[in-house]
């Protein structure tokens, strides 16, 4: 009996052809990729093997949709496959859908349970999600089975402290350590953990333990730096800061700290990018440390605001820098049409948002925010936003045109002790300025003086930070 004829089947593709494409998609070789990949999709074109590696430099790519579309075809061609399934959910999360990552994510552990990397993805993309007591339980599964896998280590973490486990997320990124002494990441996230936390000494225990096995980067040295300046060991953090812009010397966060330390003269603003960093990480624990500092912004804002509030009240109102809404919910209960609030970090909105006093919350720098939009206001407040900026000129001249007739505009700055004019950047990060140059800044952009206070603003380290607040008028031609 002859046995009917069958197809083809469809030819292997080729393992050193596969692992070359790998290796030129790690080393960031995507030219030599393409053609290699090329190569293999016309000796087996229904690879699942080639479709995957093609999706990868997709994503490598930045080209997301792409890397989508490939996958969804191979996924239909090999529904089973769950590192195909792994794949699409990284791309997913790449794309900011965290819903259908967690979706592929719980796909592939089902088709591959005992996988702790299908587990860690699941978690992480959990974690993107919002389920934070479920990303919990996978990343610690995942961790357990793969202790060398520091990317279930960091992503446990981060779950830790997103659901306000913050001691837990400490312990975590120790453990992960321990587990995957040579992962960079987890040191750094650690001792971001223990500057967020206050514990500048554990701080700098993390950072020289990293320095001392040879695991530093701008970084490391950079958050060293900073942990041994608010210590008050400012030599040692010189040292560390100039050894961060050696490695980074074009790096904005660096940069910034370097000329904190007074090794390169102070540029006339704290970088956005350093701003958000910084709040982003100091989001969750940000109203206790300054309520632990006596902090007076808000109430002596209100109290400004209130001397000078007519029969109409305050009008439209916008928070600059509202940050997790302190001011806000000082002056949200007095006579207003709209409360609006502005601030770089997405964290800090997060903790703002919820206070729900808000009518509308935006992202972004301050004075490139207010160039773009077309929003007019009666009352701008700044409660602690203006000592990130040295210069103050190109702030005022950016809050004036969006100010109705007559808008009032009420700050605080920190002052300088000795009596120096102008404006100079402290150890701290912070800028503190002369009273003759804050009235001069303003004058120059339009607005005259109602009121001023010199005034204790917070206590730090100890000693008492001394300010004003200041209350002024909207003048001119056109006001």
């Amino acid at each position: 009996m002859t046995a009917a004829p069958t197809r083809d089947a469809t030819p292997l593709a080729d393992p050193a052809l596969l692992q070359q494409a790998d290796r030129f998609i790690r080393a960031a070789r995507y030219g030599a990729a393409h053609a290699v990949l090329a190569a293999l999709r016309r000796r087996s074109p229904a690879s699942g093997d080639v479709g995957q590696l093609t999706a990868r430099l997709a994503m490598a790519e930045g080209r997301t949709a792409d890397a989508l579309a490939i996958l969804d075809d191979a996924i239909a061609a090999e529904a089973a496959r769950p590192a195909l399934r792994l794949l699409r959910a990284e791309a997913r999360m790449q794309a900011g859908d965290a819903v259908g990552a967690a979706v592929d994510a719980a796909e592939a552990v089902v088709l591959a349970p005992d996988d702790p990397v299908a587990k860690a993805i699941l978690g992480l993309s959990l974690v993107d999600a919002g389920a934070h007591e479920d990303a919990i339980a996978c990343l610690a599964d995942a961790a357990r089975s793969a202790p060398q896998m520091a990317a279930a280590w960091r992503g446990l973490a981060e779950a830790l402290s997103r659901s306000g486990q913050q001691d837990a997320a400490r312990n975590a990124l120790e453990d992960g350590i321990a587990a995957a002494p040579g992962d960079l990441g987890l040191r750094q996230a650690a001792m971001m953990a223990a500057m967020r936390a206050r514990d500048f000494v554990d701080c700098v225990r993390l950072g020289t333990e990293a320095r001392a096995t040879g695991l530093v980067d701008a970084c490391v040295l950079g958050l060293l730096g900073h942990a041994l300046s608010k210590l008050g060991r400012h030599d040692q953090a010189g040292d560390a800061y100039h050894g961060a812009f050696r490695l980074a010397p074009e790096d904005p966060y660096v940069r910034h700290l370097v000329a904190a330390a007074g090794l390169l003269p102070g540029e006339g603003r704290a970088p956005p990018e350093y701003l958000e960093t910084v709040f982003d990480g100091y989001a969750g624990r940000f109203e206790d440390h300054l309520i632990g500092l006596g902090y007076r912004v808000p109430g002596l804002m209100r109290e400004m605001l209130q001397e000078g509030m007519d029969a109409a009240g305050l009008g439209r109102v916008l928070d600059l820098g509202c940050g997790t809404g302190l001011a806000g919910l000082m002056v949200a209960d007095l006579p207003m049409e709209h409360l609006a609030g502005v601030d770089i970090s997405a964290r800090m909105l997060e903790e703002a948002r919820g206070k729900g006093i808000y009518a509308d919350l935006a992202q972004g720098d301050i004075t490139a925010w207010l160039g773009a939009t077309q929003a007019l206001w009666d009352t701008v407040i700044a409660a602690d936003v203006l000592c990130y900026f040295g210069e103050l000129e190109a702030v005022f001249h950016a809050i004036r045109p969006r100010m109705h007739r007559g808008g009032r505009l009420v700050f605080s700055v920190e002052t300088m002790e000795d009596g120096a004019t102008g404006w100079r950047l402290g150890s701290q990060g912070r800028y503190a300025h002369s009273p003759a140059y804050v009235e001069a800044a303003l004058r120059a952009a339009g607005f005259a003086i109602e009121r001023r206070r010199a005034e204790t603003l917070r206590h730090e380290a100890g000693a008492e930070v001394q300010g004003l607040v200041i209350a002024a008028r909207k003048v001119g031609a056109d006001a």
